[in-house]
């Protein structure tokens, strides 16, 4: 197995948030970290401010953007870990979501995260590596208010767990699916829409460093899905299979959201 010492990963959606904290993780691990961002001037402030080995613009809907990413890194070591941390929430019905939110959801959500996991598979060594795909709990079932969103992260746990299966031993693939986190991404939902009310029904909200932390501990690891938390994941999943008490039920877990973002 590569060390620390002479390999390298990807992070992408790394100049803030989740990624940020992901990346600063690494760098503290000894990984010689290439941070990826649609805005190229922030992932270069926060390579520099973290020591990261660089900081490129990455716009993850371009297939062949993910590969100059992946050569910068290996020019800094072997590639033995690639996080596929960049997405976008835009939250509302189907029927309320414009075109290009829908259009913007599925190509940086699902096809950016396909594009990182076939660029990561290229570019590991002989010892293999990790592919850590940052998904969500909403990933694990019905979650109205927020069902292309919610489609977008199971296709992500999907994609992950075949993958896994169908790479070769020494390459695992793994879908994180953290439940609300203190991000940018949170504050910009509507408060008074189901989907963000519905986050904050599950307790308490999540903080960068804690679902960082999680995305880390899957590299080396057998585990393909992780909830965090994991009660919450159970919760979501069980739902899954009576999706028609969902439609009930959300009134409540409503209410009970409101009341959270009100003490909040």
């Amino acid at each position: 197995m590569t060390s620390s010492v002479d390999s390298s990963c990807v992070v992408t959606g790394g100049a803030r948030g989740i990624g940020r904290g992901i990346a600063e993780l690494m760098v503290a691990r000894g990984h010689r970290v290439v941070v990826g961002d649609i805005d190229g001037a922030a992932a270069a402030a926060t390579a520099a401010e973290i020591g990261a080995a660089a900081g490129l613009a990455h716009d993850v809907r371009d297939p062949d953007a993910h590969h100059v990413v992946a050569e910068e890194a290996s020019r800094h070591g072997v590639v033995t870990a690639w996080f596929n941390n960049a997405g976008v929430g835009d939250d509302g019905t189907l029927a309320a979501l414009g075109d290009e939110q829908v259009r913007r959801l599925v190509e940086v959500n699902l096809l950016g995260t396909l594009w990182g996991t076939r660029a990561a598979l290229a570019a590991f060594g002989p010892a293999g590596g990790d592919v850590v795909n940052v998904a969500s709990i909403a990933g694990l079932g019905p979650v109205p208010g927020d069902s292309v969103y919610a489609a977008t992260k199971a296709a992500v746990v999907s994609l992950s767990a075949s993958v896994h299966a169908e790479t070769p031993r020494g390459v695992r693939v793994h879908a994180l699916c953290p439940d609300g986190a203190d991000t940018a991404m949170l504050a910009a939902q509507d408060p008074t829409g189901l989907g963000a009310q519905l986050v904050h029904s599950g307790g308490a909200i999540l903080s960068v460093a804690e679902v960082a932390e999680a995305a880390v501990s899957l590299v080396g690891s057998r585990r393909v899905v992780r909830a965090l938390p994991t009660w919450r994941g159970g919760v979501v999943r069980t739902s899954a299979l009576a999706p028609g008490v969902m439609q009930h039920a959300a009134g409540l877990f409503a209410a009970q959201g409101r009341r959270a973002m009100r003490r909040r």
